[in-house]
């Protein structure tokens, strides 16, 4: 067991044993392993997932050898599943890696059960109408997908599931909930037991800085009828109250308490997102309901001051409703019960659009919107042409600017159908500029390891949100802008 604890030290420090587990449990497939693929694979075996399998029909071509590092000189002409799994298999020894060698676009269309038996699945290099039959495949197995594609200096990541709830969503920015402008009576009474004013300098540094706040903000409410400092003054005179009460200039409790003081100021009860999903209809729990909605459904029955109250009414709370709708009283672990409580106001539940309803019923005053604000255009532009280049294809059996000889031909062709797909989209003209039509005719179709990286980053990054089911994933579709060096999300 210590092996693995000092080979993975660094991640267990951000996601947990938990966390871990829930990696070492998870298989992954992916689909076509060119660079974004191997890339995005080959941070997730690093980082210890169960199990891999790659899918990918094609053979190693010489040209691979430039920005695939899982493929070398005696690869060319093998199977490019082949190659890539056994360099990731030697990364870590620990994952199971299989490959299969078939063209996804064919698994897709001739297996669809194929994608039932995993995890998750990360989908690179897919054009749209093979996108679209794979995201409703895996909604219906009610199994993950990312989607992920670099394509010359631009590309993008979206995560597609129907329904994801975060427990530890770890926010940024959080205003922890000390109760400390309303203490509950085991931390009144505590706090009651402890003299502020005590001579020994040492029991006096040592009093921690929670119950000089609780004390200070009861003898500032007392003088100013029972309210709170709100104001700017009254919130600097707090803090001048509290460095009033120090002895020494050695004090950290004090200190402490002077740089916690925002939090005594802080409103009383629950966030509005929290109360949101509390009111969800999906609180009205049945046999098929996860357990993230089972405990939520005992969440909104109560809430208490004391962690250890809550969690043992929760838990209770838990057992009954588990029984009552016919599943294992003791289906839900303590652990996970106790995590929940102790992150029940930073609760998150991710929703995703089905890709069919965003590519042909995209919200079109937020599509505008990108289209002419200045610091959107060019992704929402990258985002268009991403699209206008798969009807290309299908129209055209090739990439623009794929071969020599045919970009001024290209270039136009290019526009013409970017021009209709805005049009379909009830967007009328052309938005998008002579330039950004012409790099992406010049890209021709051409992963570069270095935006491939990139992409593989951000992607392995959102499956690993998914699997541990920490941090919040993004909500939209990531565009890198390789040209500005800017990524954004649009939310279509």
């Amino acid at each position: 067991m210590a092996e693995p604890k000092t080979k993975y030290d660094r991640q267990l420090r951000i996601w947990g044993e938990q966390g871990q587990a829930a990696l070492e449990k998870a298989s992954i497939c992916l689909l076509n392993c060119g660079p974004t693929g191997s890339e995005t694979l080959k941070n997730l075996v690093l980082g210890g997932v169960g199990s891999i399998t790659v899918i990918d029909g094609s053979k190693v071509e010489v040209s691979d050898l430039g920005n695939n590092f899982m493929v070398d000189e005696s690869s060319v002409g093998q199977s490019k599943a082949k190659c890539v799994c056994a360099f990731l298999q030697e990364l870590n020894d620990a994952v199971k890696a299989k490959f299969i060698e078939e063209h996804p676009e064919a698994l897709i269309e001739t297996n669809p059960s194929f994608f039932s038996q995993f995890t998750l699945v990360v989908a690179t290099q897919l054009v749209e109408d093979s996108m679209v039959k794979l995201d409703k495949i895996c909604r219906e197995a009610n199994v993950k997908l990312i989607f992920a594609r670099s394509y010359g200096l631009t590309g993008f990541v979206r995560v597609s599931v129907k329904e994801h709830t975060v427990i530890e969503s770890k926010p940024d920015h959080f205003l922890d909930d000390l109760r400390l402008n309303n203490p509950w009576p085991e931390l009144k009474s505590f706090a009651e037991t402890i003299d502020l004013n005590v001579a020994d300098p040492v029991a006096h540094k040592h009093t921690p800085y929670v119950i000089i706040l609780v004390k200070m903000a009861e003898e500032w409410a007392k003088t100013h009828g029972g309210s709170l400092p709100s104001t700017r003054d009254e919130k600097k005179q707090f803090k001048e109250l509290l460095k009033a009460g120090m002895v020494a200039t050695d004090e950290e409790n004090y200190k402490e308490a002077i740089e916690a003081s925002f939090k005594v100021f802080a409103p009383r009860g629950i966030s509005l997102d929290l109360q949101q999903i509390i009111s969800d209809s999906c609180t009205e729990v049945d046999s098929n309901s996860s357990q993230f909605w089972v405990m939520l459904a005992a969440l909104k029955k109560i809430y208490q001051a004391k962690a250890e109250a809550d969690y043992l009414v929760i838990e209770q709370r838990v057992k009954n409703i588990l029984k009552k709708i016919g599943r294992d009283p003791d289906g839900i672990s303590k652990t996970m019960i106790k995590s929940f409580c102790k992150n029940a106001r930073k609760l998150k539940v991710c929703r995703y659009r089905l890709l069919e309803d965003e590519f042909s019923n995209p919200s079109l005053p937020q599509l505008q919107k990108y289209l002419t604000d200045e610091d959107y255009s060019v992704a929402m532009g990258f985002y268009i042409l991403l699209r206008a280049v798969d009807r290309f294809t299908a129209n055209y059996n090739s990439f623009p600017g794929q071969f020599d000889g045919e970009m001024d031909e290209d270039i136009s062709r290019l526009k013409t159908t970017a021009v209709g797909l805005l049009s379909d989209l009830g967007c009328n003209g052309s938005p998008l500029t002579e330039d950004l039509i012409n790099e992406m005719c010049r890209f021709g179709a051409s992963e570069l390891h270095a935006v491939a990286a990139f992409i593989g980053g951000v992607a392995s990054q959102e499956v690993i949100k998914l699997i541990t089911r920490q941090f919040v994933p993004i909500s939209g579709t990531f565009i890198f802008n390789g040209i500005d060096h800017k990524s954004q999300l649009l939310a279509l």
